[in-house]
């Protein structure tokens, strides 16, 4: 369970990585609070984007996409003036940037949950080796999605942050395969086994 002991590093991480991290998110909200918090993170810690995550409801209207998507540069003010906010005006002007391009593909797919789960076909996938702890920044399907992201304008959003969510949101599960959250995915939602893609910066937590 090495991979997965970093739900042990706090409080609000065990409950975390307890309660939703990995488990297969069908929900637009979510998913885009998923997203932006990576978004947030970039060049950052976990540990502190965790722990802002209720500033981070307070300062976009509880990640309320179509709310977001019409904010001003008076919101951006209003956001950068809230304590303990990251001061990041590029960070909070990309997320108001991609709550638009959120609207777009809800329009062109009916959800977003519907555009991302496409790209696995509806199941979780466990690649070869993940789950004895070897475990990648990024992958074939990270590059893929994080390129079409990017065409159709999201920002802030590589390879890397896709990964990561794509771990959050239960496209992948990288629990480690001693880990009652593992067993508990395979056993509730569809999956598929599949071989490692293109992985890149492996690393064995073991």
């Amino acid at each position: 369970m090495a991979y997965c002991n970093w739900g042990n590093t706090s409080a609000i991480n065990q409950k975390y990585h307890d309660e939703e991290w990995g488990v297969p998110l069908h929900d637009d909200k979510r998913q885009f609070e998923y997203l932006m918090m990576e978004v947030m993170q970039c060049g950052l810690s976990w540990n502190i984007i965790i722990n802002k995550r209720e500033i981070f409801r307070e300062c976009f209207d509880g990640f309320d996409f179509d709310k977001i998507a019409i904010y001003t540069e008076n919101d951006v003010a209003r956001i950068m003036a809230v304590e303990g906010m990251i001061k990041s005006p590029r960070k909070i002007a990309a997320i108001i940037h991609n709550a638009q391009c959120f609207q777009k593909i809800r329009e062109e797919f009916g959800h977003f949950d519907d555009y991302l789960w496409g790209f696995s076909k509806g199941k979780t996938i466990l690649y070869d080796k993940h789950g004895d702890g070897y475990i990648p920044v990024s992958n074939g399907l990270s590059d893929l999605i994080s390129r079409d992201l990017k065409k159709r304008g999201f920002k802030f959003l590589g390879t890397i942050t896709i990964y990561s969510h794509l771990q959050a949101c239960g496209i992948i599960n990288d629990h480690g395969c001693d880990c009652p959250r593992y067993k508990y995915i395979i056993v509730h939602y569809p999956c598929v086994t599949k071989r490692r893609d293109k992985e890149k910066q492996v690393q064995f937590f073991g």
